[in-house]
């Protein structure tokens, strides 16, 4: 084993045991020199070797710190936020922000939590004329994505996936300034022609990975 690898893989292990929490800063470079007696090329080759892999952050005079783990999503399918935070060892909790009816529509806003930091913010309508028992649920105990997924049959779908600016009420329910870069996906669904959902879901451009697996068409 090379000592460039030696110091990934020490470094990858301590974050991956928990040893060293996401925001923990790891060793200077110049620690990392005089405790492995290599160069600091060495050093900045596993460091950057990381930094790709999105295990650590390297931020200019202010070192290299463990990076807030990354949801990864499916680009197609509809996923249920919960489980996906649930399943990378954090607490989730799903905020209710607003609630109203208008005509047949059931619209809400909330936010979707990590931890104790804010994850995402959801703006959605339910069609109550397609799923009128969306009226009686009650949104502040289970995140309406949740609920649909687990409770509503649909048989189309579509998503719209951009890179977009925060807003001001999002960035201030998100904790970051407005027009932080974002990644933003819309879904829709349908039960045959009638529709059920739109969703609006906005993330900060650190939290969320969108993944494709696929093979060569014959």
């Amino acid at each position: 084993m090379t000592i460039e690898a030696r110091i990934r893989g020490q470094i990858e292990a301590r974050i991956r045991s928990g040893e060293w929490a996401p925001g923990t800063r790891i060793p200077f470079e110049h620690e990392l020199v005089a405790e492995h007696g290599c160069a600091r090329a060495t050093v900045n080759k596993a460091l950057s070797h990381l930094a790709r892999e999105g295990l650590i952050e390297r931020r200019r005079r202010a070192g290299s710190f463990v990076a807030q783990p990354r949801i990864r999503s499916a680009v197609v399918g509809v996923p249920d936020i919960g489980a996906l935070i649930a399943a990378r060892g954090e607490t989730y909790r799903w905020e209710l922000v607003s609630r109203a009816i208008d005509g047949n529509r059931l619209i809400l806003t909330g936010v979707h939590h990590s931890g104790a930091k804010p994850f995402g913010w959801e703006s959605r309508w339910l069609d109550l004329a397609t799923v009128p028992e969306a009226a009686a649920i009650d949104f502040a105990v289970e995140a309406p994505g949740t609920w649909l997924l687990h409770s509503v049959p649909w048989t189309d779908a579509r998503h719209r996936i951009c890179a977009t600016g925060a807003g001001r009420t999002e960035a201030q329910r998100l904790g970051i300034a407005p027009g932080a870069p974002c990644l933003q996906i819309e879904r829709w669904t349908w039960r045959g022609d009638a529709p059920v959902t739109h969703a609006t879901q906005l993330f900060p451009a650190d939290h969320y990975d969108l993944v494709e697996d696929f093979t060569p068409r014959s």
